[in-house]
């Protein structure tokens, strides 16, 4: 590529008057140009780049300036805003775990900015504060990510982010007192925690050169680390110097008898992985998959020295097989279904396994060996996790939701298949006000997708309520009903929240995953737009009361579907979204998306990506009301996407479009938002910037 760097204009961030008498910072251009297969394509903005230079901190300053000064004139964004804190205000718990006579599990008394960490002996047992990630930072924006226990139950490793950051520390606890080891691991990413006798195998990259939240993460290795040891004795496990864009994972099994080592490979654009294993004591690993191909692997657990696994090799929706590594053997244990294998966990000598049958779950107990013994009975059609544990536990639990049913565990008895409810949420509202629906719409090219759609109770359907719509399509991801407690002063204004289930996620097994990803991307942005039209036929929304919502690979689905249909919404809210196509892999992971995106190296691709690239198809035409949101600490996807995007928009669009196209930068944060205050506050300028530009005035909160 050819690259000119020269500045053709000063840094300079005075305002600027547009045609909409929209005040926007001015955005200096630089003359930069790439060459792409033989198409020059101008990159004006590549200095936002820098997440390092006083420059772009300077950018960002302004923009917030502009976006928090018009947010701040929203009459009633403070009363939404202290709405969501009430309904928000209720106590959250999850599954317990056992280990031991002990039970672990996290609560959340309800506007805590992190979930603590508690244990109690038993299940009737007084319970203790293990950890509480809160008094780690002044700010609340340090998250306990993992917390893993020895099988001896003596230590527990665990891992820690700060200010939403994807790297993280790790730390060793002596469970008796609750108290850290001295040691501390660094540059931990992308990574499972796996105990082994007196330590635990863990991922990392070496240290990043430049930005540690914009620089590309090559050359992934596991490592083994040995309670009571510095990190600078750890033992290197496996590194592939030269397939440097691979990721290495490592799990121990229950037993502890084997070690079992994944391999992917996405930078090559493989979907697949290769699978290996170490038996205790021995020094080299063994082959289950060698290679990495098109199809993944997974171990769910070993019975004796052979391993059952779970493939979608041959099968789109995924298979269970028996390997025997003595003979090199394979034994199918569980078929291929019509319906997509969701996920499969073992407990007290069972098999657990969840389908989604059109995007709502069902559960079914095996035998080890295959044989089906029984459904498990749901409460109704919604989404459960859970079920997983130990080889000798008598009963296990999980966690049952649906858009109007709050997040209830259930104890479910192996011995005699019976669910009780262990603990629901007390509520200071009532969920059964509002209800859902399923409905099949038609895409472009005639393929009928679902959506959820929720609303109050005695809707009416006048085009006149405030519409939701959201999605996200992509990586093999399915979007499941569940409740969320912050849609609710939404829902009690008239709003309807809309969920599609568009091509690109799993709601139908890999079929449905293929038909939206590289060359068939477009599937995905024909079968939102579908969605909206849907919407507005069916009367619940017009185009003037219509809002797009999508967070990363969803952020891009707004950004592509508002260039080409600016005119299907009146609100529209790219969240930290993967918004230039043609350099994403430049960055951090970013690379890791190759096959699900293509990549711009590759001249096929280089031309699909460039027809929908949020940042290289922007019009000098009137767009919806835009806000844009992305944080600091977004070293995922990282800022410079959204910098880019925003500038380009507000010199394009901004100068005939009477809507406001702001950005709002978060601080101290990630790809996701790092504690319960910022994600309270962010859903409450969603809101806000939602009713204020559809003309809407919120009945009394």
């Amino acid at each position: 590529m050819n690259k000119s760097l020269s500045l053709v204009s000063a840094l300079v961030l005075a305002p600027m008057l547009s045609m909409a008498q929209w005040k926007y910072p001015e955005t200096a251009k630089v003359n930069q140009v790439d060459n792409y297969h033989g198409t020059e394509v101008a990159d004006p903005y590549r200095w936002l780049e820098d997440d390092r230079s006083a420059e772009t901190a300077q950018w960002v300053k302004a923009q917030n300036t502009l976006t928090f000064d018009y947010l701040e004139k929203i009459p009633y964004r403070n009363a939404l805003k202290k709405r969501i804190e009430q309904v928000f205000n209720y106590q959250k718990l999850s599954a317990p775990s056992r280990k031991g006579e002990w039970f672990y599990f996290y609560k959340n008394n309800g506007l805590q900015n992190q979930s603590v960490l508690y244990r109690q002996k038993g299940l009737n047992g007084a319970p203790e504060v293990v950890l509480d990630p809160n008094q780690l930072s002044p700010d609340g924006t340090t998250r306990l990510q993992s917390f893993v226990i020895s099988k001896d139950g003596k230590y527990a490793a665990y891992t820690l982010s700060k200010g939403g950051s994807d790297w993280q520390d790790g730390y060793v606890m002596d469970l008796t007192t609750k108290t850290n080891l001295s040691e501390k691991i660094e540059w931990i990413k992308v990574s499972t925690i796996s105990w082994q006798g007196n330590g635990f195998y863990y991922s990392r990259y070496p240290k990043p050169e430049g930005s540690a939240l914009a620089a590309k993460n090559e050359n992934h290795q596991v490592w083994f680390h040995r309670v009571g040891t510095s990190q600078s004795d750890d033992q290197l496990v496996y590194q592939d110097l030269k397939n440097l864009q691979r990721f290495h994972y490592l799990q121990v099994t229950e037993d502890e008898k084997f070690a079992i080592l994944i391999v992917s490979d996405r930078g090559k654009g493989k979907e697949g992985n290769a699978l290996f294993y170490k038996k205790a004591g021995q020094e080299s690993f063994q082959p289950i998959v060698a290679e990495v191909d098109k199809f993944s692997y997974s171990v769910i657990d070993n019975i004796g020295d052979e391993f059952l696994i779970e493939t979608n090799e041959n099968a789109q929706n995924s298979k269970i097989l028996r390997f025997n590594p003595a003979n090199k053997s394979w034994k199918v244990v569980i078929p291929e279904k019509a319906e997509p294998l969701q996920g499969a966990r073992t407990a007290g000598g069972k098999l657990f396994l969840s389908y989604l049958k059109d995007v709502t779950t069902r559960v079914y107990v095996h035998s080890m060996d295959g044989k089906l013994e029984n459904e498990v009975k749901l409460p109704g059609l919604g989404t459960c996790s859970g079920f997983g544990g130990n080889a000798d536990d008598k009963f296990v639990f999980y966690t049952f939701t649906s858009f109007t049913f709050p997040p209830t565990i259930y104890r479910y008895d192996i011995a005699t298949k019976k669910s009780t409810v262990f603990t629901k949420p007390e509520l200071s509202f009532d969920p059964s006000a509002f209800e859902t629906k399923q409905i099949f719409y038609t895409s472009k090219d005639g393929t009928k997708v679902p959506m959820f759609i929720t609303y109050k109770k005695g809707l009416q359907l006048n085009s006149q309520n405030p519409t939701l719509l959201y999605a996200y399509g992509g990586f093999n991801v399915s979007s499941l009903p569940a409740f969320s407690a912050t849609l609710i002063p939404f829902l009690e204004q008239g709003g309807v929240y809309a969920l599609a289930n568009i091509r690109g996620g799993a709601e139908y097994g890999e079929k449905w995953h293929e038909a939206g990803m590289k060359l068939k991307k477009q599937n995905v942005y024909d079968d939102f737009i579908a969605a909206g039209e849907y919407l507005i036929a069916q009367k619940y929304c017009d185009n003037q009361h219509l809002a797009l919502r999508g967070g990363s690979n969803g952020g891009l689905l707004v950004g592509a579907v508002i260039n080409q249909r600016p005119e299907l919404c009146k609100v529209a809210f790219p969240q930290v979204g993967v918004m230039d196509m043609l350099r994403y892999h430049k960055f951090t992971i970013g690379w890791n998306w190759s096959p699900e995106y293509g990549n711009s190296d590759d001249a096929t691709d280089f031309k699909n990506l460039y027809q929908y690239s949020p940042l290289h198809n922007i019009k000098s035409v009137a767009y919806p009301a835009t806000m844009v949101t992305t944080a600091d600490h977004d070293d995922r996807v990282v800022p410079a996407h959204s910098f880019k995007y925003t500038a380009e928009l507000q010199a394009k669009a901004g100068a005939v479009s009477s809507n406001p196209l702001l950005i709002r930068v978060d601080v101290n944060s990630g790809h996701g938002a790092s504690n319960t205050a910022k994600s309270i506050e962010q859903t409450a300028d969603i809101y806000a910037f939602l009713f204020y530009n559809m003309g809407f005035v919120p009945k009394k909160l």
